[in-house]
Parts: C-alpha cells; structure tokens; sequence
C-alpha cells in the first residue's frame, strides 16, 4: 500500500507543477514597465563655467533601476544612474545636440531624447587700459579690470606679441628707451572655460629726459602718506605732517630739504590726524586743525615752530570738523569754514586768533553746509567759498566778510564741484579747476561777482588732483583722478594758460598719484609727495 502512494505521488508530480505555472505568473510579469520620461529642462542651455540647476526627471509605470545616456553629455556633466538628474559645471561650450536618456528595469524601458547646448563663457572688460606717458628710463604700468567665470588668467601683449611672464591683471614695463615709444600694449583675458575677451590697444608714450616740463624722481618720504598737509615754510624747506598710511592716522611729521634733496624726521604731531588742514601764519608758526583719528572727527588743534621742530596743543576748534577749509586773512587771523564731523556736514565758521590761541565763532554763520569745498582770499579782503560736497556736488559760493562777520551769497559755478582746486591769480580774479565730470576752468570775477567758463583742461579730473601756479603765470594740474569704470588714478599733467584759456599736455608723473601734496619750491620746483596709486605711496618728485 505505501509503496502504491509513493508511485502515485510520483506520476502526478509534474501535473501539478504544470497547473501551479498556468494559475500563478512569474515575477517578472509583477513589475510594470517604465513609461513618458520627462526631465524638468528641454531644451536645456548652459553656459560654460557656471553650475547648472539640476535637471530632473520624471516618469510614469514601474520603478527605474538605472539610467543610461548616449552619446557622454557634454563635459562636467554628469547623469545619476540612480535618479536620471544631471548636474555639474560645463566646462566648455557644446553645440546644440540631441542626448538620449535610457530609463530600465527587469520589465522593459522607456527614453527621452533631451536637446542641451552649451554656450560658451563670456569675459568681460569692465576697466580698460589707459596710454601711458613717461620720460625715458622710468616704468609704465597698464592694468585692466575683468569680470568672468572660475579664475581669470592675463596675458599681455606688446606690438601683438606675447610678453613671458607678464600674466597678472597689470603689468609694469622695464625702465623705458626712447625705442619704446610708440609701442602699443593690449592683454587677452581668458578663464579657462572657453571664454576669452582682448582689450583696446594703448599707447607707450616716452619722452625725452631733463628740459622744462619734466618730472624726476627726488628722495622718498619716510612714511607712505595720503591726505597729509605739505607747507611750504619760511626756511624754505617743506613741513609733511600726519595724514594715513592704509592703517591708521599718522603723527608723524618729516621735512624735505630742497638743497639736499631729502626728507628728515622732526617732531610727532600732539595727535595723530589725517584731511586735516595746515596754515602758515605771518609769525611763521603752522596751524594744524581737525581731521580725523580712529573714526573720530577731531576739534583739537596744534602749532607746529620751526625755530623748534616740535608741535604744541593750542586752542580747541568750536566744533569738530575735517574737509573742512582754513584761509589765512589779511588781520592774521584763519577763517575755518564747514567740513564734516563723520557724516554731518557743517553750516559753522570760526576764527583763529594766532595772538590769543583761541577759536571764535564768527558773527555769521555759513549760509550751506558744505565739505571738501574751496575757500579763497580776494584782493578785496573778502573770501570766496564754493562749490564742496553735502548729498552731492554743489555748484551754490558765498562770500565771507571779516569787516562784518557775515556770509553773503554770490553767482553759482556754472558745474557743481566738489574736491576741486581754487587758484588765486594775480590780476584778483579765482581759477576753479577740476572736481568734476567736466572738463571746464571757471574763473570768479569779484568785481561782477560771477563765474565765466574759461577753457577746457585736457583731462577730467574729478577729484583729488593738485594745481599749482607756476613763477610762469601757468597753473600746473597734476594727477588725480579721472572719469570712467573703475575711474583711473593720472600720471598725466598739464598747463592751463590762465591768459589763453588753453591746456596743453606736460611732462607725465613718474607713478599714478591721488590724494598727494604738490608745493610750489623758492627755486620755482614743485615737489609732488605721497599720496595712492598702486597702494599708499613714499615716493617724491619734483616738476620743473
């Protein structure tokens, strides 16, 4: 009887097994094939350098076990076999192409074709070169400011051919021959993306050494200082005192010797301070007042003796004050007028009294608040003060009156200006110059009490530039700076002709300056000192 079962067991087994394959479906026949794949971008742009968003994808039917593309998707572009994303950064530019996205599982697939195209990367040239001047055996430097993706790489060129090593965003010349002149230099900005930008060509201008018109190159400052104050004393020599060195304000103070041809050390100011102003008073001493220390706007004044070399507190200002103008008057008292304590600007004036050391409201007060401004002693004893810098640029002048004490108001620049430079000529009337987008020269008439455009300069010198009249009659206007995106620092020069009304080009600076002093020298000189161009700058000159 068992061994009956067993063989009847036997017989249907594969009966069985054959009913259970028609009843019940295999595992694969469980999973639903995938369908519709979509990605979240197509047709999809890039560019090159700059990451993508990532694009995704969606699907219907089954789950997706891996994903495939073909052809390889552009470079830095990758495919996540996991979840079909596409992420990364091209690194080069590709032409419009069609790429097929392969979505699979153990049931079947389904695809996409996704159109992507890479454009290539774009440089930009926001600061273009400038044409540099300078006499034989000195350095020119050209520099260029770019915008573009990843790191920028330079290379610059002279006359179109590649100069080694000269791969920064500026390049300085070797010390420059006469055979130099002429030559034009232009760099090839690139970012290692495909993108590629080449900037104008300027011009190498080099000029002869020595002559009339010309700067050389004198000892160097024993402090890099910018908004300093450089007076010329009773001696001869030059008193450089304070002003900033990238840090902090300086107290330091230094002389230059024009027989020497040499800066030495003399005492340290009281207080540091810089945009301070500095007066030589009839008794020979220096009046420094206001400024700034350490973020703080300063009422503190000091004298500087030369008989002594040291510097002494006098008086406290009213208020306190920096940008603000001091005008030595004909009783021998100083006029200070406006300025700015941090971002207030004043509408006060007050008086020095060198016999009393003390400072004086004045009877009137200033009819506009007003900073970096100009103030200007007349023949008349009057003093003119125009144009400066409140919310902006002010073209509005007034006049102050020592017989009275009081303000009243006068003809308005025909450009508003601030930072410029005010030039007393001998005939009585004022030269303004510079502070502006505008190339314009006005010249104040106190005897109509009105300003007249006078000319052009060569060059818009928009603010802390110097002028300086020459024993020639002729206003020497030097450095600065000027007008575009970024605003170059000038190494440039130039003479206005208060007689013809015209400018005409003179010999260049040896380095790009702002914010320096230029004093004219008993030897008819002008010693140019400090002041920024590629950083805070020790360096001197003098323009004869």
């Amino acid at each position: 009887m068992e061994r009956r079962t067993h063989l009847l067991l036997k017989m249907a087994t594969p009966l069985l097994l054959g009913i259970a394959a028609l009843l019940t479906p295999g595992c694969k026949d469980l999973v639903e094939a995938p369908s519709a794949l979509v990605y979240s971008e197509n047709p999809a742009t890039y560019t090159a350098g700059t990451p993508i968003s990532p694009n995704t994808a969606t699907h219907k039917g089954g789950a997706i076990d891996t994903y495939a593309v073909s052809p390889a998707l552009p470079a830095g572009l990758t495919l996540n076999k996991q979840s079909g994303e596409i992420s990364g950064t091209p690194s080069m530019g590709a032409a419009t192409a069609t790429y097929v996205i392969t979505a699979t599982n153990v049931t079947g697939s389904t695809t996409a074709n996704l159109s992507i195209t890479v454009n290539p990367s774009v440089v930009t040239i926001t600061g273009q070169p400038v044409s540099q001047t300078v006499v034989v055996s000195q350095v020119a430097t050209f520099s260029v400011v770019a915008t573009g993706a990843g790191t920028l790489h330079y290379q610059w060129m002279k006359n179109g051919t590649a100069l080694p090593g000269a791969t920064s965003a500026s390049y300085s010349t070797p010390p420059t021959s006469l055979a130099d002149d002429g030559a034009h230099f232009s760099v090839q900005v690139t970012d290692g993306f495909g993108g590629s930008a080449t900037s104008v060509a300027v011009t190498l201008t080099v000029q002869a050494a020595g002559g009339p018109g010309t700067c050389t190159p004198t000892a160097n400052l024993n402090a890099a200082r910018v908004f300093h104050t450089a007076t010329l004393l009773g001696n001869g020599k030059v008193l450089i005192a304070g002003g900033f060195n990238g840090t902090l304000a300086l107290a330091s103070a230094e002389l230059y010797d024009p027989v020497a041809g040499t800066f030495s050390s003399t005492g340290s100011m009281v207080t540091p301070r810089q945009a301070h102003t500095a007066t030589l008073l009839a008794n020979g001493k220096v009046l420094l007042s206001g400024g700034v220390s350490l973020g703080t706007t300063l009422a503190s004044a000091e004298l500087y003796d030369p008989a002594t070399g040291q510097f002494t507190a006098t008086g406290s200002l009213g208020a306190a004050r920096s940008d603000h103008s001091a005008t030595l008057l004909s009783n021998g008292k100083v006029l200070m007028v406006g300025g700015r304590d941090l971002a207030a600007y004043l509408a006060t004036a007050e008086l020095y009294d060198p016999a009393t050391g003390q400072f004086v409201a004045t009877a009137g007060a200033p009819l506009t608040s007003r900073a970096t401004h100009s103030a200007t002693l007349l023949s008349n004893g009057k003093v003119l003060v125009a144009g400066g810098f409140r919310s902006s640029a002010l073209s509005t002048a007034e006049l102050y009156d020592p017989a009275t004490g009081h303000f009243a108001a006068t003809a308005s620049l025909n450009v508003a200006r601030a930072y410029h430079r005010a030039i007393p000529l001998p005939g009585g009337q004022v030269l303004i110059l510079g502070g502006a987008a505008s190339t314009g020269v006005e010249r104040y008439d106190p005897a109509t009490e009105t300003f007249a455009v006078v000319g052009n300069l060569q060059a818009a010198r928009d603010h802390w530039h110097t002028a300086t009249l020459l024993p020639t009659g002729k206003v020497l206007v030097a450095g600065g700076v000027g007008v575009g995106s970024p605003a170059p620092i000038l190494a440039s020069t130039e003479l206005y002709d208060p007689v013809s009304g015209t400018s005409s080009l003179s010999g260049p600076l040896g380095t790009q300056r702002e914010s320096h002093s230029a004093t004219l020298l008993s030897n008819g000189k002008v010693l140019l000192a400090g002041g920024m161009g590629f950083g805070y700058l020790a360096s001197a000159e003098l323009y004869y």
